[in-house]
């Protein structure tokens, strides 16, 4: 029993850990955020939601989990890194698993979180920094001349090189270049299909000996575990042997309930239960009736 509660608590424990590995996996990293894309000269391009062209900032989430930006700061002053604190509370500051979030430079922050108290005009460096303030995320050093409608960012999202963009990409992915899926990958390396044949059948092979090795242990721990309840039983029928567990089992039971019944039918002498009726016959001679030997009395 003892031993049984052990388990119970050792599994308890390590479906903790699970749970908390799987928290601490989803907990957000400000430092996954990368300034990914920026237009400062906009003329034409992109407009805001009160429909007016100003510089914008992209900020991408590298990470697999979704951060929430509220709390940083951004600026164009290195000098003064707490320039813009982003407002918290609000969902939309919520950056999805490689997401993306735009903001306005146009010197407006009333008109919303996401309008910026400064603009990207003679600026020469963006930068994010974390909630305490003094850590920098990331930084972008513009470079000079801007072209007008056309954005400046990373090749790829999150990537290291910086170019400027054949498309304008706020909110979407920087990389439009077609690229192969994964099946076209696998039909260029393996065009036959053989490695596709070798890997379903390692797949089902593995299957079958991994069931193979569970149903097995599992009969074997069920038999340790019957026989053990069985010599428990045995040594407490035995007079002397006490076992540590009180009372006893159903079929201790059972078997002294068909002892005691034996016992008591062969008290009693067993009697045939056939009845055998006989008729009893008689020697009948009508002469010997009364009807014949009285006579009639006389007048």
């Amino acid at each position: 029993m003892r031993r049984e509660i052990k388990h119970l608590l050792y599994g308890i424990a390590v479906l903790l850990l699970v749970v908390a590995g799987t928290d601490l996996a989803k907990a957000q990293n400000a430092t996954d955020l990368k300034i990914n894309e920026i237009l400062v000269l906009n003329e034409s391009n992109y407009v805001d939601d009160f429909g007016m062209h100003n510089s914008w900032i992209e900020i991408f989430n590298s990470a697999y989990s979704p951060i929430n930006i509220g709390g940083c700061y951004l600026t164009n002053d290195l000098s003064n890194p707490t320039k813009y604190w982003i407002p918290i509370g609000d969902p939309a500051t919520i950056i999805p698993p490689r997401g993306y979030v735009v903001f306005f430079a146009d010197q407006r922050p009333a008109r919303g979180i996401f309008h910026l108290n400064f603009t990207l005009e003679n600026t020469e460096t963006i930068a994010l920094f974390d909630a305490n303030g003094r850590t920098k995320i990331d930084e972008l050093k513009i470079t000079y001349p801007q072209k007008v409608d056309v954005t400046y960012g990373r090749l790829t999202d999150g990537g290291e090189n910086w170019d400027f963009m054949e498309f304008s990409t706020p909110g979407a992915n920087n990389d439009h270049s077609r690229k192969a899926s994964s099946g076209e990958k696998f039909v260029q390396m393996d065009p036959y299909g053989l490695g596709m044949t070798m890997i379903a059948m390692f797949v089902v092979f593995s299957a079958l000996a991994l069931l193979y090795i569970i149903y097995k242990n599992i009969g074997r721990f069920f038999v340790r575990k019957a026989s053990k309840a069985a010599k428990k039983d045995l040594l407490a029928t035995i007079p002397g042997k006490h076992t540590k567990e009180e009372g006893m089992s159903g079929e201790v039971n059972a078997a002294i309930a068909m002892a005691l019944y034996l016992y008591q039918s062969e008290l009693h002498d067993e009697e045939n239960t056939v009845l055998t009726i006989r008729k009893v016959s008689r020697n009948y001679s009508p002469w010997s009736s009364k009807i014949y030997t009285l006579r009639k009395s006389p007048r």
